[in-house]
């Protein structure tokens, strides 16, 4: 008797030949996708808070001085050299929204979901992906942002493949992505770890997460990079899905 083989968590090669990765700040997506990036080449990333803000604070930021900046320093437009610097050497291309990173900026001032999806979904139609990669959307106001917009255009393009990776350093705070998963469950939108064959090359990801020199030193301060690089600590990617018929019922026992 022929035994049908399983097919959970599978993914249908022809729905990664064109891949977009959404990128909070400008380092997130290499933090959290870079081995997808490389097994996928001529992926697109698209870095939602990749804007300038109206005026830079008189003192730089907490993250910003970390980094070795000073006051009248021009932050973002280093930024996006070093974040050239690392598309070219994961053969993957940028595109920006530009949108302000919302240290700069006080609470009200600060995009809101429904705007942000607006453009972002204008950039989904230009690039027009076949699987497009979404945070997980923990901790930090623009990873959550950045994900519920997503959600938000995920709503109106159904037909795209869609998945979320695991926000690096934040998915490691207590309790953070499994609350995110429950929160999934209960929208009707379950959260699957995907088997998304990549080829792993910590050496190659070390390498690109160095082109963000002004990130690092905060990024060992708030995040411990050197030891979860260390670890080999996986990507890991959810599938974003409705689940089986009959199964949905799961979800009120949450």
């Amino acid at each position: 008797m022929a035994v049908t083989p399983p097919t959970w968590g599978l993914v249908e090669p022809e729905q990664l030949a064109r891949i977009a990765v959404v990128s909070p700040h400008f380092d997130d997506a290499v933090l959290g996708a870079t081995d997808l990036l490389l097994t996928y080449p001529d992926s697109a990333v698209i870095t939602v808070f990749g804007g300038w803000p109206p005026a830079y604070p008189p003192e730089p930021t907490s993250w910003d001085a970390a980094g070795g900046f000073e006051a009248g320093d021009d932050v973002v437009a280093v930024r996006r050299r070093e974040d050239d610097e690392a598309m070219a050497l994961l053969n993957a291309h940028a595109v920006r929204l530009e949108f302000a990173d919302h240290q700069y900026l006080v609470p009200e001032e600060r995009a809101a979901a429904a705007e942000v999806a607006l453009a972002l979904g204008e950039a989904l139609v230009t690039l027009d992906p076949t699987a497009v990669f979404l945070p997980m959307g923990l901790a930090n106001p623009d990873h959550v942002v950045a994900h519920e917009a997503g959600r938000l255009v995920r709503d109106r393009h159904p037909e795209r493949t869609w998945f979320c990776y695991e926000d690096h350093g934040y998915k490691h705070l207590p309790g953070l992505l499994a609350w995110r998963v429950a929160r999934l469950l209960r929208t009707g939108l379950w959260p699957t770890p995907a088997v998304v064959p990549v080829e792993p090359d910590m050496a190659r990801k070390r390498q690109a997460i160095s082109c963000y020199r002004s990130q690092l030193a905060p990024l060992e301060r708030d995040h411990a990079l050197s030891e979860r690089l260390a670890a080999n600590v996986p990507e890991q990617f959810w599938r974003l899905a409705p689940p089986p018929a009959g199964w949905e019922r799961l979800a009120e026992s949450i």
